[in-house]
């Protein structure tokens, strides 16, 4: 039963897509709860405390904003907060929190199936068995094998984790170029891509989606990859110049490419990315893993009674940066 409307009880907008998220009980019972979509934000927003970004594709928050006249607190329940980082917010006393840490092993472990994927050329066999074909071919081996991961956040340290394990060589790319660090060894300035690209078997894309960031897998960047390398996406779509990845792959400057985010969702039909040999396809599933969306709402119940409670929040989000700076995950 959701808790009536009184001066004492907050108002908690929720913003949702074409379903509510599961088990709410523990947060209806300290809170009125106002579940809405999009066309009924700005009525939702009204007076509300705060609001939980369910629908986290959803892009409808800015527009919103205006009726936004008592919110202290924002929740989305996603790592990337790029949906809801415009200036209204940035600008604002609102104390932003974010869902990190739900998808990191599971967004690891994809990229290491990509990788197999690759190296064993599974999709060829896939292919082959349907045609009832027997073709012996060679595959690649995955150990030794140089990983750059362009992102140095707790998915791209879950992956570095994961790819070493398998007996890869790993090391990353972020803000700063350093050494020394626990899960990359070597951390290079993702801004000199142009030096350590030439190295990598696989390129992993996990970055934040920031000013610095959108469009920095361009043209130049694919130039700077040796034709054997692969590259994977598993960060945002609006990482890559898109039209510069296919230029890469029909000229063969690149082998391959595993994609599972879009500057375009769902990527459009006719698209030359659904046919392209060595090239894979995924609907932006890499973590969401059975139980996923359960596990976001275990993360914001949490951060809901911290809240109420007047403890720090998990995951605050420095605005200026777009993310959860590192060892900042439980500061409020």
């Amino acid at each position: 039963m959701i808790a009536s409307e009184t001066q004492e009880t907050p108002v908690l907008a929720v913003l949702c897509g074409e379903s509510r998220p599961p088990d709410m009980r523990a947060v209806e019972s300290g809170a009125v709860v106002r579940y809405t979509d999009a066309a009924g934000l700005p009525e939702a927003l009204s007076g509300a405390d705060a609001l939980f970004v369910y629908d986290f594709l959803s892009t409808a928050v800015p527009d919103a904003w205006y009726a936004a006249d008592r919110l202290r607190w924002l929740h989305i329940a996603s790592a990337g907060v790029d949906p809801v980082l415009f200036p209204g917010l940035v600008e604002s006393d609102v104390v932003l929190t974010n869902s990190r840490g739900v998808f990191d092993d599971a967004i690891a472990e994809y990229v290491l199936g990509v990788v197999l994927a690759f190296a064993k050329d599974f999709a060829r066999s896939h292919d082959l068995q349907r045609e009832g074909r027997w073709l012996h071919r060679e595959s690649e081996r995955i150990a030794g094998r140089e990983v750059v991961v362009v992102g140095t956040g707790p998915i791209g340290r879950a992956i570095a984790r994961l790819l070493r394990a398998a007996g890869m060589r790993v090391s990353g790319a972020g803000r700063r170029e350093r050494t020394g660090d626990p899960d990359f060894g070597v951390v290079h300035a993702s801004s000199q891509l142009d030096a350590f690209l030439p190295r990598a078997d696989y390129v992993v894309a996990v970055a934040p989606l920031t000013e610095h960031t959108k469009g920095m897998f361009d043209a130049r960047a694919f130039a700077a990859m040796k034709p054997s390398a692969r590259f994977v996406n598993v960060g945002r779509g609006e990482l890559v110049v898109t039209s510069d990845l296919v230029a890469a792959l029909e000229s063969k400057a690149i082998a391959g490419a595993a994609l599972d985010v879009f500057d375009t969702e769902p990527l459009p039909p006719g698209h030359p990315l659904w046919t392209m040999p060595d090239v894979l396809v995924s609907p932006h599933m890499s973590g969401d893993f059975i139980g996923w969306r359960t596990t976001l709402v275990e993360v914001f119940t949490e951060n809901f009674r911290r809240w109420r409670a007047g403890e720090p929040l998990r995951n605050v989000v420095d605005k200026t940066l777009g993310y959860v700076p590192s060892g900042k995950q439980g500061a409020g």
